[in-house]
């Protein structure tokens, strides 16, 4: 998303513009979250208006990835902090491929966006992803 945001910026408010973004999507709350981007767009609205109607359009849609993501990079985290050391690369692989199998498991709805994701993770992993004929 501030990939995308950044296209809009030339090279020379890059830095100025992403360190607003970062506010954004760095907030602890969504309050302070709207907040932040209620002053970017008072800031940045008019020189780059496609950056803040890009952000409110896909509002929810980010707090969802971004906590989804969290929530499984902690899991996987706290299953390599208990294990402290691995004696080979293949012991980490088995270690968090079991521990996504429980994870995945928990997950009580479905996810959104699902089949553009799968679609993009056969085209760039292709050798690992499982085959359904």
């Amino acid at each position: 998303m501030v990939r995308n945001s950044l296209n809009y910026v030339g090279w020379n408010k890059r830095k100025e513009v992403a360190a607003d973004l970062r506010l954004i999507y760095s907030a602890a709350t969504i309050d302070e979250a709207e907040q932040a981007l209620a002053d970017f767009e008072d800031k940045w609205n008019k020189p780059y208006p496609p950056i803040a109607l890009s952000w409110r359009n896909n509002w929810q849609r980010i707090i969802y990835t971004t906590n989804t993501i969290e929530s499984v990079n902690m899991s996987l985290r706290k299953v390599s902090k208990i294990r402290g050391s691995f004696p080979n690369d293949d012991a980490v692989i088995k270690l968090f491929y079991l521990a996504l199998s429980n994870i995945v498991k928990r997950w009580s709805r479905s996810i959104r966006n699902w089949k553009p994701a799968l679609n993009r993770f056969t085209i760039q992993f292709n050798e690992r992803t499982p085959r359904q004929y």
